[in-house]
């Protein structure tokens, strides 16, 4: 198992869960869940614009709820759900786009929604409430998964994988503090998020994959703007920016900030963070749309954007007016953060065979990780177990590509569940 990230520490469970007699082994040259899983916005929803991701987030969270019971919540699983809110007057295409079975209420009634959610924009219109949906401790849940899979049959490897050779069988060279090692396996699960690529460059497989630098912002509720019970909150309506005259006049004038004065899109997210006594919550805002290769050390990341903060809070108080208080008078305390959108153009994860000598990939799970990992790992074991799969597999696995209608469907959609 390449990557300790909660991908990979989901397979390395469910694989050990599957066969006790069997040895796996998780390598990785950072400790766990220390780089793009560390990054994790950590909400959970089966909102989704097509079935197979509905079905494939659908089992992920009846996993999530059988691990909260089994280890008394040890990952602060909440259920409040999500809501998407819009100035629209009319909600019949996104209502449309939502499958079926999906457990949902549409709000339209203005004075409800200024009863039910007082900080959302008097211009909001419509809110539509997602149920099944709320927010989990990734870190607690990657510890738990990474804590049951111990035994002796279950070992970690602190090191780098530099390349893989072999046929019958693998071997893994793997530099480590202590020299280079040889591992020896029959099968390999490449998890290593970010650099999936990379690793399946050394199997001569080229995976349809790109890494998109995403920024997140977590402050202090000083003026306490968001109430501790409102749910993952999302605006879904393009929104220009308020700017000053002088200001705007300013950023106009910058060819490299004149962006920040045309229209952005929609996906201001919003929600409270450290359960009901906390004090925190979270802005993000996936608009960026650059590609970029993963740095070893996310610190050197050049896509980092130091107004992000600004930009991300301006665009939240559109939505949230409570918070227009943080753009004269920013927070204090806050923790400006990013990790990378490993993605398929599609916006579909990739689990399943990589070649038919035993080398699988479970990947691709942009800014859907924590939520996904379980049924992701489930799946991906079955895959190496032979076991049966579930009806969603082969559209989340490489064959995929070769469905040229399914894929022409995806592509020409505006709504791939980005957020």
């Amino acid at each position: 198992m390449i990557g300790a990230g909660i991908a990979g520490i989901a397979a390395a469970y469910y694989l050990c869960a599957a066969n006790k007699q069997q040895k796996v082994i998780l390598i990785d040259s950072r400790q766990p869940m220390s780089y793009t899983s560390a990054q994790s916005g950590d909400n959970y929803r089966n909102w989704w614009p097509h079935r197979t991701m509905t079905d494939f987030t659908n089992a992920s969270i009846d996993e999530l709820d059988r691990h909260a019971r089994d280890s008394n919540d040890v990952f602060n699983m909440t259920r409040g759900g999500y809501t998407l809110a819009t100035r629209r007057d009319d909600v019949g295409e996104v209502v449309k786009s939502i499958p079926g079975d999906i457990d949902i209420e549409v709000i339209d009634s203005t004075a409800e929604i200024r009863s039910r959610y007082p900080a959302f924009a008097r211009s909001i219109q419509n809110v539509i409430h997602i149920r099944r949906g709320g927010d989990i401790s990734g870190q607690q849940l990657g510890q738990y998964l990474l804590q049951a899979s111990r035994s002796d049959s279950f070992r970690r490897i602190v090191g780098d994988v530099r390349d893989i050779t072999g046929s019958d069988s693998y071997q893994l060279s793997v530099a480590t503090s202590d020299g280079n090692m040889t591992v020896t396996a029959e099968a390999i699960v490449n998890a290593a998020g970010p650099f999936a690529g990379r690793i399946a460059e050394m199997l001569d497989v080229e995976l349809p994959i790109k890494n998109i630098y995403q920024q997140k912002v977590a402050f202090e509720d000083t003026e306490a703007a968001i109430k501790r019970d409102m749910p993952f909150s999302i605006d879904l309506d393009p929104k220009s920016l308020s700017w000053s005259d002088e200001e705007r006049e300013a950023l106009q004038d910058d060819p490299e900030l004149e962006w920040l004065t045309r229209e952005m899109p929609g996906g201001t997210h919003c929600r409270p963070d450290g359960g009901p006594n906390g004090k925190w919550v979270k802005l993000g805002w996936a608009y960026n749309t650059k590609v970029s290769q993963p740095q070893d050390d996310m610190a050197n990341e050049p896509a980092i954007d130091p107004s992000f903060p600004e930009i991300a809070i301006r665009g939240a108080a559109a939505f949230l007016p409570a918070l227009r208080h943080y753009i004269d008078s920013p927070p204090p305390r806050f923790s400006h953060y990013g990790g990378y959108y490993t993605m398929t153009e599609e916006n579909w994860p990739l689990i399943g065979p990589m070649n038919d000598r035993g080398a699988f990939v479970v990947g691709a799970l942009s800014g859907f990780g924590s939520m996904s990992a379980c049924a992701a790992g489930k799946l991906c074991a079955a895959h190496v177990m032979g076991e049966t799969l579930p009806s969603y597999a082969a559209n989340l696995s490489l064959a995929r590509l070769s469905n040229d209608s399914l894929l022409a469907e995806l592509r020409s959609s505006a709504n791939k569940g980005l957020l």
